[in-house]
């Protein structure tokens, strides 16, 4: 049985908080359990009188992370939340404007990080530790084209830069609308990211050839030289009117070429286009 003292920490459950900081991050009753070896009950009462004393921090129901020892009060200190996001919404990837601005596609700075999960959800908004977090959902067998980054000594799952064009043209609000959608197109099609196959294969596996009615339509408007990128845009686009940002105004020209409704002007979208 556990000890809980009314003062202090006794050595047993000082025990239990080390070996907690060891294996670091955010950690569930579940995880912890297995780690201390108790039943969930236990766990959950001892991360609950952890938290109280301020040696835990719980950034949302039944997720934890433990307080460093040098921090005085745990109202003090914030875990990074790519690592919260990353433990709270797995299977899941950081996706949308935030993969933008690691893979430096765009100069926008966005306060809210985006992250995609095959979790169910029951709001897309979310605030963890004074951080709002975007979410949207996905099937766990279209959580493809990431790759880990290292946040300390915690790998996170981060798009890769081409399967961050392909999400972004897919539902260009998570890219922060079509604007900055295109110059994060620009900005990838002029880098060393840049890989027209692979960009091409992800958007035939997500299955949504919208996603080639925007690419084809951004480049031309960008001009950037993508000849054979831009026919394979062509024989993918599908016969219906598409809007090229869903989320604006149900108005504007129709453009044939891609049968896209064009409701946001992008040519003076930044200054290359």
């Amino acid at each position: 049985m556990l000890s809980l003292p009314v003062g202090g920490i006794s050595a047993h459950n000082r025990g239990y908080l080390e070996a907690l900081h060891r294996a670091g991050g955010p950690l569930t009753v579940r995880d912890a359990a297995g780690l201390l070896d108790l039943d969930e009950a236990e766990a959950r009462r001892l991360l609950g009188y952890l938290t109280r004393r301020g040696w835990l921090a719980r950034v949302r129901r039944g997720l934890y992370i433990p307080v460093p020892l040098e921090s005085r009060r745990s109202g003090e200190w914030v875990e990074d939340l790519w690592v919260v996001a990353a433990k709270t919404f797995a299977p899941g990837y950081l996706g949308g404007w935030t993969a933008c601005e690691h893979w430096d596609l765009t100069e926008q700075i966005f306060n809210d990080v985006m992250v995609v999960t095959a979790r169910p959800i029951r709001s897309r908004k979310m605030v963890i530790q004074g951080t709002r977090l975007r979410l949207k959902t996905r099937p766990e067998e279209m959580l493809f084209g990431t790759r880990k980054v290292w946040r300390g000594q915690v790998p996170v799952l981060l798009s890769d830069p081409s399967r961050t064009i392909i999400d972004i043209l897919d539902d260009p609000s998570i890219g922060g609308g079509i604007r900055h959608v295109a110059d994060a197109v620009h900005e990838y099609l002029i880098s060393e990211h840049r890989n027209d196959a692979l960009l091409v294969g992800y958007g035939d596996r997500l299955g949504n050839r919208t996603v080639f009615k925007r690419l084809g339509f951004i480049l031309e408007t960008t001009g950037v030289d993508a000849a054979e990128l831009l026919a394979d845009c062509r024989t993918r686009r599908s016969a219906g009117i598409t809007a090229l940002d869903p989320s604006s105004s149900s108005r504007g020209r129709i453009v044939r070429r891609w049968n896209l409704r064009a409701n946001v002007d992008l040519r003076d979208v930044g200054s290359t286009l």
